[in-house]
């Protein structure tokens, strides 16, 4: 399993002049038929020439599987054939089964994070004797526990099994979000913001983790894509949701709000409770009561469904899906210093679109819309943003680029931002509700930036971490974003949204520095491997001791 977070995207390869001098073949990163220069070859079916082709380094990784105890090492068979029909069989089945509730889930999880947008259209503040800064402090100390736990309940996932612990935190921030229905005052809004935080905050990186126990580095991206898709489609049914719930307010003398969040909350409580049954712990693990006495997948499924990982990514299999990563590890991860101009790009990419974001319904309300019309104008763009999100990702795919394609994002903000700051005060609310929308509307990259983050990271013991890592920096962004747009500054925010134009000048920058740094990175590594001879190649793909990125035949993508 050390490839569990790795290989998100696909196996690193070295320059392909190391396979023209006679570089080992298809052995675990080293350079293989160039999946960089060929993005749209599908690789299903078994092939004769694959990474354990090689009789040493099959019985190599055999070994490193049985030391591990791997959980799905009875079905290793470097000589297993199937074939591409068959596996693409597989795939759609994995879909229905697995990814389909995965977005579920993850619907469960955003449902809470969105729905205090719509609640404060409703009034919310003033009952409880807050203001705007009081919900920024609120949403702040949300975002700071969320960001404290990440990488604890990454760990504790890792030893407990995603299958275990995704659910218990479900459960538990779904009792919570239903308890914000009996809100008093600020206090509790702060008190109830932080428990929130503490359960949601190691979701994102411990379902990805479970995603790549099923598929292949090049599968991931998209499906990643249409996973992030959960944002979009939790806005606009949270809006339908909220324009129908908020009409409730006077019932059982309670405002529209409160039965906001205990409705909600009773919806993703019964989330959590099926996840404890579909959430499998692996894909030799799926025989249960409740999924069948044989499970989901046949003996020969689960023959390909390990193989085809494995011949993808070899380390899938260095760890057991229920190990911790201790200490010492944990440091090691934090060291690799290749990997922070990521952790970078994640801190300050999303910040120009979140408080837009999150201020859209109150915004709309305060230049003259109605509750009802405030919470249906967001879905415009919600569609919007989805659609954008499966383009761009489908297009760094299909080109085999990540840097440049992501940069599209901020982008695509940067004219909508000036407009907002350049637009006079006297402008029509529809003409600013616009400008809104298309800001809003923007290509989503994080499914590539996520891929990217754990193809590089090129081993379980950083990839487990680095994603936690790399969420701790998004949430540290979204920390500095809610804090942008302040009280002495609404209703249009024109300072807000000088300081956001600032920052999306910014990112654009980064990420072609980002992206010459990988290349520099990548040419001191060529270097060095070009000046081996294929003995010392294949001496050092079989003995030596560098690990992840540090390996002299690992390629950083960009």
């Amino acid at each position: 399993m050390m490839g569990e977070l790795k290989k998100v995207v696909e196996v690193s390869e070295p320059d392909l002049d190391a396979k023209e001098t006679g570089g080992p073949k298809d052995t675990a990163n080293s350079g293989r038929p160039s999946k960089e220069t060929a993005p749209e070859v599908e690789d299903y079916g078994s092939v004769g020439d694959h990474v354990f082709s090689d009789p040493s380094v099959a019985e190599h990784w055999r070994g490193v599987y049985e030391k591990a105890r791997y959980e799905n090492r009875h079905r290793f068979d470097p000589e297993y054939k199937w074939t591409a029909d068959e596996e693409r069989r597989l795939v759609r089945k994995i879909d229905a089964r697995i990814m389909v509730w995965a977005w579920i889930m993850f619907c469960a999880l955003d449902m809470h994070r969105r729905n205090i947008n719509r609640a404060i259209s409703d009034n919310m503040l003033a009952e409880i004797g807050m203001n705007t800064n009081d919900y920024n402090y609120g949403q702040t100390i949300f975002l700071a526990c969320f960001l404290a736990a990440e990488l604890p309940s990454g760990l504790i996932s890792k030893k407990l099994g995603a299958d275990v612990w995704i659910p218990t935190i479900m459960v538990g921030w779904s009792v919570t979000a239903m308890s914000q229905a009996f809100l008093k005052n600020r206090a509790g809004f702060y008190a109830i913001k932080a428990l929130l935080g503490l359960l949601m905050g190691g979701f994102i990186p411990d379902i990805v983790l479970w995603l790549t126990y099923f598929y292949k580095s090049r599968e991931l991206p998209l499906r990643l894509a249409w996973f992030w898709t959960a944002l979009s489609t939790v806005n606009i049914v949270g809006s339908l949701l909220a324009a129908g719930i908020l009409q409730m307010r006077g019932i059982n003398g309670w405002g529209g709000w409160r039965w906001l969040f205990l409705i909600e909350g009773l919806i993703t409580t019964l989330v959590g409770l099926f996840s404890w049954v579909l959430m499998p712990p692996g894909p030799t693990q799926t025989r249960h009561w409740f999924r069948g006495k044989d499970g989901w997948f046949s003996e020969h499924e689960e023959f390909i469904l390990v193989n085809r990982l494995l011949r993808d990514d070899p380390s899938k299999g260095d760890m057991n899906n229920r190990q911790a990563v201790g200490p010492r590890l944990l440091f090691k991860a934090v060291k690799d210093w290749e990997m922070w101009p990521l952790y970078i790009i994640g801190l300050t990419t999303y910040i120009p679109p979140a408080p837009p974001a999150n201020y859209l319904s109150y915004i709309l309300r305060q230049i003259g819309f109605s509750v009802f019309e405030a919470n249906l104008l967001a879905i415009p763009s919600q569609f919007l943003f989805a659609v954008n999100l499966l383009v761009v990702t489908w297009i760094s795919r299909r080109v085999n680029e990540r840097s440049i394609i992501s940069s599209s994002s901020n982008i695509w903000i940067f004219p909508w931002i000036l407009a907002l700051v350049l637009l006079p005060d006297s402008a029509s609310p529809w003409v600013r509700y616009a400008m809104l929308t298309g800001l809003l509307s923007y290509p989503y990259c994080h499914a590539i930036l996520v891929a990217w983050n754990a193809k590089n990271s090129n081993a379980v013991r950083t990839r487990a971490v680095s994603a936690a890592l790399y969420n701790m920096f998004v949430q540290s962004g979204n920390i500095i974003s809610s804090n942008i747009y302040r009280d002495d500054d609404q209703p249009l925010y024109r300072r807000g949204n000088r300081i956001l134009l600032g920052i999306t000048v910014f990112n654009i920058v980064l990420f072609y520095f980002v992206k010459a740094f990988y290349i520099w990175r990548n040419k001191v590594r060529d270097r060095k491997w070009n000046s081996m001879t294929p003995e010392e190649r294949e001496n050092y793909i079989l003995t030596t001791k560098d690990e992840g990125m540090q390996r002299l035949d690992f390629r950083f993508a960009h």
